[in-house]
C-alpha cells in the first residue's frame, strides 16, 4: 500500500461506526490477522452513543425468525457467543428466559408457530398453560404462553466498549470525536475523508447504522435501500412496582408488522422497561418529537419507498403516534400483558433510534443487508438480534475483510 494520508496513517483497515458491529468486527479482525494495522473512527465523544447505547439489553434466543435464515442463525451462536463472552470478561448477563404471551385463544396458532419455530432453530422453548405462566409471572394474565429459556439480558454498551479495549490492546488504532465525511476508493485502497484529515486503507468496513446509506451513496453510487430512522419510547415501572415483572414479558408478535410490541423487560440494573414502541423519528438521531432535522425529515418523506411503506401501514402508523403521545395509550397496551398496572406505575425513561433499511418498492429491508465493494463494505441494514449476534457479524465481516486483503 502507498504512503498514507494528510496526518501521515496508513492502515490495512479502517472500520467506521464506534457502535457494537463496528467494535466487534475490530476485535474479530485483531484475533483473525494479529499485527494488523486498524482504525476505528466513530464521529461521537463517546462510544455506543446510538444504537447501541439506546439498547433494552436483550440477547435474543433466535425464536422469531424464519429457520435456515442469516437472523436464526446470527441470533442462536451469537446469544451462546454473548453469555460466554460477557462470563468470560466479568460483564454483567443473566439467562433469565422470557414468556411470550397469547392473550385470546385467536393468537394461539401464532403461539404454536413461534414454538415450531423455535424447535427447528435449536431455541429451547416449551408451552405453559395458564397455571403454568401464573407460576412463572404471578401478574402477567394470558389464555396460554411459551417458555423461551435462551432469552438473556447484558448491557450491550458495556460489552462494545470492551470489544473496543481488546482491539487497542492489541494494536487497533481508535478514534472518538472523528467524523467520515465521504470515502474515494481506487486501484490501490481507499482514501477516508474525515473531519480531521485524511487516512489511507487497504479496506474499509462500514458500519455507519443511522447514516450507513449515505456513506455507501458517497462510496460509488445509490444504495440498494434507503435508511428510514424509527423511535422506540420507553417507559420504565416506578420505584416500588417492580415487583410485578419477574422477567421478560412479551406479546405474540403482529405478523404483518415486523417491530415487536410492547413489552416488559427487566434489565440488567433491575429497573423495568416497558416498550417499545414504533414512530417516524424526525432526524436520524432524533430521541424526541422536538428533535428535528429539516434535511433529514425532507429526505425520508421524499424517498418513494417511505412513502409506499406509509401507504400500506398509516393505521398502524396512527395507533404507534397515539400511543407515543398518550401516556394511558401505552399503559393500555401494557395492561394486556400485565392487567394490574395503572398509568400512574408508568415513568417516562427515554427512547432509542432504530435505522430500518427500506427498499425503493417499500419493503422493509428485514435481514441483513451488507453492500459489497472492492475495497469497502458497507453494512446497511443490521436489524434485531444484531447486538445479540454483534460476535459471529464482526467475524463475518472480518473474513470478508481479510479475502479482500489477501487477493
Amino acid at each position: 500500500m502507498g504512503p498514507g494520508g494528510v496526518d501521515g496513517a496508513a492502515y490495512d483497515v479502517v472500520v467506521v461506526g464506534g457502535g457494537i458491529i463496528g467494535l466487534a468486527t475490530a476485535y474479530q479482525l485483531t484475533r483473525r490477522r494479529p499485527g494488523i494495522r486498524l482504525a476505528v473512527l466513530e464521529k461521537e465523544r463517546r462510544w455506543a452513543s446510538h444504537q447501541t447505547g439506546h439498547n433494552s439489553g436483550v440477547i435474543h434466543s433466535g425464536v422469531y425468525y424464519r429457520p435456515g435464515s442469516q437472523k436464526a442463525r446470527y441470533a442462536v451462536e451469537g446469544a451462546r457467543q454473548m453469555v460466554e463472552f460477557c462470563r468470560a470478561h466479568g460483564l454483567p448477563v443473566e439467562v433469565t428466559g422470557k414468556v411470550i404471551v397469547a392473550t385470546n385463544a385467536a393468537e394461539l396458532p401464532q403461539l404454536d408457530g413461534l414454538h415450531d419455530r423455535g424447535i427447528a432453530n435449536g431455541v429451547r422453548v416449551a408451552r405453559l398453560d395458564r397455571a403454568g405462566l401464573a407460576e412463572r409471572e404471578p401478574h402477567a394474565a394470558g389464555v396460554a404462553a411459551l417458555l423461551v429459556a435462551d432469552t438473556g439480558i447484558c448491557d450491550f454498551a458495556a460489552v462494545a466498549r470492551r470489544f473496543g479495549r481488546l482491539a487497542a490492546e492489541a494494536g487497533a488504532d481508535l478514534r472518538l470525536s472523528t467524523r467520515v465525511r465521504r470515502l474515494r476508493a481506487d486501484g490501490g485502497g481507499v482514501t477516508v475523508h474525515t473531519g480531521r484529515g485524511e487516512l489511507r486503507a487497504g479496506v474499509v468496513v462500514c458500519c455507519a447504522g443511522l447514516h450507513s446509506d449515505r456513506l455507501a451513496a458517497h462510496d460509488g453510487g445509490p444504495a440498494p435501500a434507503r435508511v428510514v430512522p424509527f423511535r422506540g419510547e420507553y417507559y420504565e415501572l416506578a420505584p416500588g412496582r417492580e415487583d410485578l415483572v419477574r422477567g421478560l414479558i412479551y406479546p405474540v408478535p403482529n405478523p404483518d408488522f415486523p417491530f415487536l410490541g410492547v413489552h416488559l423487560t427487566r434489565m440488567i440494573d433491575g429497573s423495568v422497561h416497558i416498550g417499545p414502541n414504533a414512530v417516524l423519528a424526525l432526524r436520524r438521531e432524533g430521541y424526541g418529537w422536538l428533535s428535528v432535522d429539516p434535511r433529514d425529515l425532507a429526505g425520508t418523506l421524499a424517498y418513494p419507498g417511505f412513502l409506499r411503506l406509509a401507504r400500506a401501514n398509516w393505521r398502524e402508523g396512527i395507533v404507534e403516534m397515539r400511543r407515543s403521545l398518550s401516556r394511558r395509550r401505552f399503559a393500555d397496551a401494557a395492561r394486556q400483558l400485565v392487567p394490574e398496572l395503572a398509568d400512574a406505575d408508568l415513568r417516562r425513561a427515554g427512547a432509542g433510534v432504530r435505522a430500518q433499511a427500506v427498499r425503493p418498492d417499500g419493503a422493509l429491508v428485514d435481514d441483513f443487508l451488507i453492500v459489497e465493494r472492492p475495497r469497502t463494505l458497507h453494512v446497511l441494514n443490521a436489524p434485531s438480534p444484531a447486538a445479540t449476534a454483534s460476535l459471529p457479524i464482526g467475524a463475518t465481516l472480518a473474513s470478508m475483510v481479510v479475502s479482500r486483503l489477501d487477493a
